[in-house]
């Protein structure tokens, strides 16, 4: 049975319960958010007849459920292009706390109406809500861009080709290791391995929605700081390739020896174990369009401007976060994937501009074998 002011016109809408001209009595008036008052009074207009005057709990609801989505612990999303600062205090003037990117989120800690602190992973500080989306909108954003994730929580764990004790295996995956989840039954939950369905049991892995985070000030110095050793790195082995390339060249002038390979090897290295660990088992095509989404992701403002930044930036790809792409180049990679990567180092792109992919099903666009590109 209905109760108080739903059971008195139950066909009426929550929120057209407060009928025009009515008052409110006591200390209903110190809750009452006038805004959403003025408005459910001007849509309840036509049920003045009724002439219905709700008690201030039923009011206190009613604004309640109509601000739910300003509540702590309700999601939010980044509405940018590329990135909006987070602040330690709701001032212009404040401090940066950190950087929440396109298609990133996080959950209200505190709205005010002109700023939100939220909570995006480890950075917390206030937002502008000119760049944030709430509410519907923040959680259709959310629902497009997240994913539900499998972390391994055993030390190592066998990757089965099918969800039984009995079917072969595929690879082994270590306490840590982060994969996009496929689906989930009878005790296994699919995986996306290399690109393929793989299978373990979910005893060993705690599955939980994700979506992209932010990132604080000290994770950002901190990836440029060993982007920039990276970089030095490279250059120095640069220098010795050249020098080797001059010595090679200066052995093949005298013998008539031709086709020294003088590119950065250390980008072809990096850019094709991530495509081995995101699609080891596709096609050709499909490892080539992986690292087309890579290289488009460096051509746009709304991400790193380096390949290294690009692969590394947080929460991006998930390899690269867990340590599953730092020990794919520490075993070697697949001749396949280098060669798609050089590929795309030179700029070809099999999918438009895509920046995102995902597995079949999950999005529409362009689909190649198990992946889907957007």
């Amino acid at each position: 049975m209905k109760s108080g002011i739903a059971a008195r016109i139950a066909a009426i809408p929550v929120i057209s319960l407060l009928v025009y001209g009515m008052s409110v009595r006591g200390s209903a008036a110190q809750v009452v958010d006038r805004l959403v008052l003025e408005e459910a009074a001007a849509g309840a207009a036509e049920y003045v007849e009724f002439n219905i005057e709700p008690t201030p709990e039923e009011v206190a609801e009613i604004i309640a459920q109509n601000n739910a989505w300003k509540n702590p612990g309700s999601i939010v999303m980044a509405d940018v292009y590329s990135s909006v600062n987070v602040r330690t205090e709701p001032s212009e003037d404040a401090e940066l706390a950190g950087k929440l990117y396109k298609d990133c989120g996080g959950y209200i800690l505190e709205y005010t109406d002109s700023w939100t602190k939220i909570e995006s992973g480890k950075l917390v500080g206030w937002v502008r809500n000119d760049y944030l989306m709430f509410g519907e909108e923040a959680q259709a954003n959310a629902e497009e861009v997240g994913s539900y994730r499998a972390t391994v929580n055993t030390t190592t764990l066998r990757v089965r080709t099918e969800p039984s004790t009995e079917a072969a295996c595929s690879g082994m995956v270590a306490e840590g290791d982060i994969y996009e989840v496929v689906s989930q039954e009878d005790g296994w939950v699919a995986i996306d391995y290399e690109g393929d369905n793989g299978y373990i049991n979910t005893e060993y892995a705690d599955i939980s929605f994700h979506i992209d985070y932010g990132e604080t000030m000290q994770a950002i110095e901190a990836r440029e700081a060993a982007e920039k050793k990276a970089r030095e790195e490279a250059a120095a082995a640069q220098a010795r390739a050249a020098a080797a390339a001059a010595a090679a060249k200066r052995e093949a002038d005298r013998n008539q020896y031709y086709g020294v390979y003088a590119a950065d090897a250390s980008d072809v290295v990096l850019l094709g174990a991530l495509i081995q660990c995101e699609a080891g088992n596709q096609p050709y095509e499909g490892k080539v369009a992986v690292g087309a989404v890579v290289m488009n992701r460096l051509r746009s403002a709304a991400y790193p401007n380096t390949l290294y930044g690009v692969i590394y930036a947080s929460h991006q790809f998930s390899p690269a976060g867990c340590g599953a792409l730092d020990r794919r180049i520490a075993k070697g990679v697949d001749q396949s994937c280098l060669q798609a990567a050089q590929e795309a180092l030179n700029g070809r792109s099999n999918v438009g501009n895509a920046t995102h992919f995902r597995r079949t099903g999950a999005h529409d666009g362009i689909v190649i074998a198990g992946h889907v590109f957007w």
